[in-house]
């Protein structure tokens, strides 16, 4: 079996490391991405003539397939396994099938929409409102940190939708488990909804203090020779401190001078061919965690610089889930017919964050639109590699690694994808206070939808009085009277 030379070189410096690998076909398009404890002797194996005679079918015709491959040398085996996973969701090369819904790993689930939540396992994320954290790579990592916010925001274990004082005849937990007992008022429903948003924050990575806390459960277990458990506490250590490095990085855009800033843009019209230097650039980001709530930002820099005045966020209004590359068309839809039929001045150039997926849905919109013509490119996230989808300039494209064009356009991604983080969980704490309203019996959709309208938010309902209720449209004096005891019931 042959192999290209550039193949064969490549096998030759292999490191015996742990890692993730990429093989490309003869367009250089990704078709297969796979993890390995020792990238030398895994990807070797590939290009063995046994391994061509004896694979399974599926191996065989990858391997026919193959005619480059690239390798990210990592510092683990759990690190590759995240990696891999991040990589395949990022290119969804052809050959992988296993990493379609997040089935292999555990996730932990929070029904944020129920009165009073509690934390679950699950293997599969679902359009039910709730949040989810993870995947993680050990259950049991899942199990334990279930485990340590139940114990240190005292959240309640037992299974009723709504638990109340019969609840409690059955239950211990507030003595031997150290549960707030919320079905007997030790704590009221707001008070409860913020030790939740508090376990939610610590699983986005958002409360590094805590992390001191799981270091001394993990020496505790260690020491007392329980190592399944200190294993475990080990895998969530890992994965929230990547959630808070990852977070880090969302949280920090770079500053940049206005001379680096406009060299880069000098930068950018070259390596890009555009017409002129893009003094004006907007970038867009899609945010759907947990496939709910679905918003986008775009955020803008003139002269390579930052310009939050012209940022925008839009809630996604036409797409059901997360669907990233129908959510972007919309987004881009609306900003640019709204530009047109404003006849306010385009920027230079457009920029998705995301793959060819992204932009291919997002450059439909706007020849659709009849702006064919307006420069537009997608920033894939793992190697920075600027993604073209145009007549003469198909394929990806490195920027050199420390050259100011790439500052620009990563800096910018960046701040997109932070402005639409913030957002989307603004929205978030937004519905997990309107979810109040759900509980009051004869309040349906249409109802809540109309007194969020007429009072603008939960927080000036709360403070209506029983007359002002009683006046907003559709209400009535004895839904007023409901509705008023309830919210006086909940504090």
């Amino acid at each position: 079996m042959e192999f290209s030379k550039a193949i064969q070189e490549k096998l030759k410096t292999l490191p015996d490391a742990p890692g993730c690998y990429l093989m490309r076909d003869g367009d250089g398009k990704i078709v297969y991405v796979g993890k390995a404890a020792s990238l030398r002797k895994r990807v070797r194996s590939y290009f063995r003539s046994h391994t061509k005679r004896t694979a399974q079918p599926k191996i065989r015709s990858l391997i026919g397939s193959i005619a480059d491959f690239d390798i990210v040398v990592l510092k683990s085996e759990a690190e590759a396994i995240l990696t891999e996973g991040k990589l395949i969701k990022e290119y969804r090369p052809h050959y992988n099938t296993l990493w379609k819904d997040d089935k292999r790993f555990t996730m932990i689930r929070v029904d944020v929409q129920h009165r009073f939540p509690t934390l679950g396992k699950c293997r599969i994320r679902k359009d039910d409102g709730a949040a989810y954290f993870g995947p993680y790579v050990s259950g049991m990592a899942a199990k334990v940190a279930i485990g340590f916010l139940e114990r240190r925001f005292g959240l309640r274990r037992c299974k009723p939708r709504v638990p109340d004082a019969e609840t409690y005849r059955h239950c211990n937990d507030d003595i031997i488990a150290d549960c707030s007992a919320p079905c007997i008022g030790k704590v009221t429903e707001a008070e409860y909804r913020e030790r939740v948003e508090e376990a939610c924050a610590f699983l986005r990575g958002e409360r590094m203090g805590m992390l001191k806390e799981l270091r001394g459960e993990m020496a505790a277990a260690a020491e007392g020779l329980r190592f399944e458990e200190a294993a475990a506490l080990r895998d969530l250590l890992f994965h929230l401190g990547h959630a808070v490095k990852e977070k880090a990085k969302v949280r920090k855009t770079p500053k940049m001078k206005q001379e680096e800033a406009r060299k880069g843009l000098a930068e950018l019209q070259k390596q890009l061919k555009l017409p002129a230097e893009p003094r004006v650039i907007e970038c867009f980001d899609i945010s759907n965690i947990s496939g709910t709530s679905s918003v986008a930002s775009m955020v803008c820099a003139v002269d390579g610089i930052p310009f939050p005045n012209r940022y925008r966020r839009f809630r996604i209004k036409t797409v059901e889930g997360a669907d990233d590359p129908r959510s972007m068309a919309e987004v881009v839809r609306r900003r640019y017919s709204r530009l047109l039929a404003e006849e306010k001045p385009l920027p230079g150039l457009v920029m998705v964050d995301g793959g060819i997926t992204q932009l291919r849905a997002a450059k439909a919109e706007l020849v659709l639109l009849g702006l064919g013509n307006l420069p537009i490119v997608g920033l894939a996230k793992r190697y920075e590699e600027v993604v073209w989808d145009h007549e003469h300039n198909a394929g990806n494209l490195f920027l050199p690694r420390h050259s100011a064009g790439l500052a620009v356009v990563t800096r910018l991604r960046d701040e997109a994808h932070r402005f639409a983080i913030t957002y989307h969980r603004e929205l978030r704490r937004q519905r997990i206070k309107e979810s109040v309203l759900d509980e009051i019996p004869g309040i349906g959709k249409a109802k809540k939808e109309m007194l969020l309208k007429h009072f603008g938010s939960i927080a000036r309902l709360g403070r209506a009085s029983l007359q002002e209720i009683a006046e907003a449209p559709g209400i009535g004096q004895k839904t007023a009277e409901l509705i008023r005891g309830e919210l006086d019931k909940k504090g």
